[in-house]
């Protein structure tokens, strides 16, 4: 585009100083006609880069996740191929099922083995409230029978004190309450017993007994939710729109679930448009402005886009304490990267092409047309393959 201001200046000169000559061409208007282009030129291009800054390095990231089993065991089946379009929700590969189909059903047997103990605590604890009430009906009985042979003592005591009565008939009075007070002291222990497991309850109002079968149940079924979360792991679905790229994996391998082992890489179709420009560059660059980029792969093209945002933070900046900041490959030092959305969101671009573009900002608006000219004519060199082998 400079050569073509210059050639259009160079026109003009001569036709004012060689051709009409309404100017002398001496050494004052010579050194004149070559330094105005030279102050022009460099003030236009001051201008232009602060107000339309381009980028001689715009590179297409796309979003790559490495796909890891959540369970270890041997691949079955891979029903998709290598670079081919997949959807999300589609089965990339199976993994033998039976061991986990083994042990889910050994966690819903221990899950119904425990169900049935629940119901018989269930029955012990009815049968202990029971057990009470019999207690304290005999423990009522005996009581009364005790405090008949009591009196009986008192009686046959005062007749044989005075010889009314025989010694035998006071001894056997005497042995009737104590065998009483035994079976009273008997029921008391009975009583007790019986009323420890009836009152020992939780909060929810469940005996010890019951409410153990209880955890002890709610352990089985998180076990079993475990065992069937594993068997639901053994088909890994796509976790987004994208394709899979040098696919290795093969049925009879064995995946295992080692975050530091993937099994396949699988690159999404969402993407980053990133343009790196000088920190001096972007000073103007608000996120919504206009945009243009030029790919390689599109000769002779431009794509329109939109300022997305400026990445003000990247790994150069970075204290190696935790965490990680964007790191756009390999930047050169001292450089920012502005992310750039397309507006044409159908336009396939391929993951790592690179090409040139720039920004639009709101200043100096009136010469954003040059670097829209200049962005066209690079771009039609993009067609130029110079290369002999």
């Amino acid at each position: 585009m400079d050569i073509l201001l210059l050639l259009i200046y160079s026109f003009f000169v001569w036709l004012i100083f060689i051709k009409y000559k309404w100017l002398p061409w001496n050494i004052t208007s010579q050194v004149i006609v070559v330094t105005i282009p030279i102050i022009a030129l460099t003030m236009l291009i001051l201008f232009l880069n602060i107000g339309a800054p381009s980028s001689h390095d715009v590179r297409v990231i796309n979003y790559s996740v490495q796909i890891v089993p959540r369970v270890t065991g041997r691949v079955t089946e891979v029903p998709i191929e290598p670079n081919r379009a997949i959807k999300k929700g589609d089965v990339l590969f199976k993994i033998d099922p039976v061991p986990f189909e083994l042990k889910v059903k050994a966690a819903q047997a221990n899950v119904e083995q425990l169900r049935a103990k629940l119901i018989g605590s269930r029955a012990n604890q009815r049968t202990y409230e029971e057990q009470l009430k019999e207690i304290t009906s005999k423990k009522g009985a005996l009581n009364s029978k005790l405090q008949l042979a009591q009196l009986r003592v008192k009686q046959y005591g005062e007749l044989s004190s005075t010889g009314a009565g025989p010694r035998f008939e006071l001894e056997q009075a005497q042995a009737e309450v104590a065998g009483l007070k035994d079976d009273l002291n008997a029921l008391v222990a009975s009583e007790t017993q019986a009323r420890l497991k009836t009152q020992a309850r939780t909060k929810d109002g469940d005996q010890d007994e019951v409410a153990s079968t209880k955890a002890q149940i709610a352990s089985a079924e998180a076990q079993l939710a475990d065992a069937q979360w594993d068997l639901d792991q053994t088909t890994v679905y796509a976790p987004n729109d994208g394709v899979v790229i040098n696919l290795q994996l093969r049925p009879g391998q064995v995946a295992a679930a080692l975050p530091m082992a993937p099994v396949m890489t699988f690159v999404e179709n969402g993407q980053w448009v990133i343009a790196l420009f000088g920190q001096n560059e972007v000073r103007k660059v608000e996120p919504g402005q206009e945009a243009e980029i030029a790919l390689q792969m599109y000769p002779g093209r431009i794509i329109k886009c939109k300022v997305d945002s400026v990445v003000w933070a990247t790994a150069g900046g970075q204290v190696p304490v935790s965490g990680n900041l964007p790191n756009i490959g390999p930047m050169p030092p001292g450089q920012l990267a502005v992310r750039l959305y397309p507006d044409d969101k159908e336009l396939f671009i391929a993951a790592g092409a690179r090409g040139f573009g720039a920004i639009y900002t709101d200043y100096a608006e009136m010469i954003h047309i040059l670097r829209k000219v200049f962005m066209r004519v690079s771009a039609k060199l993009d067609w130029l393959i110079l290369k002999l082998h």
